[in-house]
Formats: structure tokens, sequence, C-alpha cells
């Protein structure tokens, strides 16, 4: 077993399995996929350490244990048709084409986007593709979606990739409410004209830029 190998497997066995998740395919499909080849070539003999790690243009790689449970609230399966925001390097595109039928992951940066196809064209992922675009404003061209996952800490969730989910359909992302500096992971639902949110558990990642609050103003 190579050292990247064991250290994926280390990071399955230490971070994932004893943080309450206990879901077999998302838990295969973390230890099929080799995070180092997700990050730039200096951050590769981290790539598996217990923390967030910053890729630079704003995009982080999500802590494992956190983008984990973050799946096993949300459900994924094979009817699963998924849109991924932020996505950055690609690796959650990685990771959700194990569990969903088919992912589209969205980021604004063309060099990213392009190295992101490139891994995952890499790795024979057939079910899978990032696309260019503004994040806040998700990928209409392939919406309704079943499943939302947005990349990174949020202080809002912008209103047209709620209007992107189908009935039914799921959202979850590291929110930061009204300032907060403790983030909170929330499962957004949406059944007909109906949207709601439940807190899922305690956590704390980097925040988007597109996606913080406008800066108010007081006279």
């Amino acid at each position: 077993m190579s050292d990247f190998a064991t250290a994926r497997h280390n990071m399955v066995e230490s971070q994932i399995r004893t943080n309450k998740v206990t879901d077999t395919a998302i838990i295969e499909a973390f230890e099929f996929v080799p995070r180092e080849l997700f990050v730039p070539k200096p951050l590769m003999g981290v790539a598996y350490v217990d923390e967030d790690l910053v890729l630079g243009s704003g995009r982080i790689l999500m802590e494992a244990m956190v983008f984990a449970r973050l799946l096993q609230a949300a459900l994924p399966d094979a009817s699963d048709k998924v849109l991924d925001v932020a996505c950055g390097c690609g690796y959650s595109t990685a990771v959700l084409s194990r569990v969903a039928g088919t992912v589209y992951g969205v980021d604004k940066d063309a060099e990213m986007v392009a190295a992101a196809n490139e891994r995952l064209g890499s790795l024979d992922v057939d079910n899978a593709a990032v696309v260019a675009g503004d994040p806040l404003q998700g990928y209409t061209k392939k919406a309704p979606y079943s499943l939302i996952v947005i990349g990174g800490g949020v202080e809002r969730i912008p209103e047209p990739l709620i209007e992107q989910l189908s009935d039914g359909g799921r959202l979850v992302t590291i929110l930061y409410e009204d300032g907060a500096r403790q983030g909170t992971a929330v499962l957004v639902e949406k059944f007909g004209a109906t949207v709601s949110k439940r807190v899922i558990f305690d956590a704390s990642v980097p925040l988007l830029p597109e996606f913080r609050n406008e800066p108010k103003f007081v006279f």
C-alpha cells in the first residue's frame, strides 16, 4: 500500500468512521477518491490532515469529517442529480459521483474548472462534470436538482439555489447566521412552496467570499 493509500485509509478510519458516519457508500467513496490529486503539489503531503486546506481563489478543501457528515445528512443515492456549488478543485464532485447518479460542479475560476475536469477524467468519472459559472446563480441549464451541496461556509443561501431545488430536494452547507463565529451544518428541504431548515451539527469551515452578507452601512 502506498503512503497516500495508507493515509487515505487512516483518514477514513480515524476521521470519518469515528464521527458518526456509518453509511457504507459514503465511506467507500472517501476510501476510493485520492484526495492528494485534488490539491496543489505543495499541499499533497498534508492532503489527509484533519483540517480544511486553503486552495486559493477563495476555495477550500473541506475537512473530510465535516464533508462526510454533510453527505450522510443529505442521504445521496443513485437517483439523485446533484449540484456541487463552489466545487473548486473537484474533490467533492468526485466523491459525490460515487454516491449519486449525476453530478454537476460549478465554479467561476476557469483554470480551476479545467483542472477539476482533468482530474475527474483521470479517474474515469463518467457521471460528473464541472462547469464555469457564478456559484451564487447555480447552474440553471440542468436544474432542478434533488441535492445541492455548497462547498464551504456561507452567511446566506442565495434564492437562485433554492429555486433550483426540485420538489423534495435537499441542500446542505455550513451556515453562519447573524454574524455568528460558530457555524452550523444545516439541511434545507423543499416541499412545494415550503422551505424548511434543520441544524445537524456544529461546524466551522472558512467562509466562501461570494457567500458573505453584503456590508450594512450605519449613518
